[in-house]
């Protein structure tokens, strides 16, 4: 009896152990979507920090010394304080425009994957394609919210189609590397049969 639910145990590993792999080999990244979304914005957030903490804490500084220009220390008592309030105000600065900045990089983040994954899903495939249509959303609602001209729009949506079609190629490529060949790869390798019997038969 023992045997048999260790066995049975083993079989269930084994069946667990498979539909991971499969569900891994299917995901772009080699991530399922309840990793890959959190781990992406969590890197974007991090690098969103830390580009406004360099930024708000330069943009505090150059405040501060613009705001105390008129009445600068005389004695060194006076310069020390000058330099603590001054890097006081540059760390809170820094540290708000860190958190303000990657919030928004990760809501945008975010977006991008969201939307690429109802692409999928709709779809059916997940390919560069998606990756690009996900972009050019994302670009195209980021240029509204901004209120942008046509000519930043404009700028807006060939960046946009830029970084999707270069990151979802990259996505295909490493599907591909994986076992997950993507269905225009197989669309193309079809034709080519199909030409390739033509031309012998004729």
């Amino acid at each position: 009896m023992a045997d048999d639910k260790s066995k049975l145990t083993d079989e269930q590993k084994a069946a667990m152990s498979e539909q991971m792999r499969i569900l891994k080999m299917n995901s772009r990244m080699g991530l399922p979507w309840h990793v890959r979304l959190p781990f992406a914005t969590s890197i974007s957030f991090s690098v969103g920090m830390l580009l406004g903490l360099s930024h708000g804490s330069t943009a505090a500084g150059l405040r501060f010394r613009a705001e105390n220009a008129h009445r600068l220390p005389t004695t060194p008592t006076g310069w020390y304080l000058y330099h603590k309030s001054k890097n006081y105000q540059r760390m809170y600065g820094g540290v708000m425009e860190g958190i303000r900045m990657g919030a928004r990089v990760s809501f945008w983040t975010a977006g991008f994957f969201a939307i690429e994954e109802m692409y999928d899903r709709w779809r059916g495939a997940k390919d560069f394609a998606n990756t690009v249509l996900a972009s050019l959303s994302v670009a195209g609602v980021f240029s509204v919210w901004n209120q942008f001209p046509i000519t930043t729009a404009a700028r807006t949506a060939k960046s946009g189609l830029a970084i999707g079609l270069g990151f979802g190629l990259a996505q295909d490529a490493v599907g591909a590397a994986r076992g997950r060949i993507p269905g225009y790869v197989n669309f193309l390798r079809g034709r080519r049969r199909r030409e390739a019997e033509h031309t012998g038969i004729s």
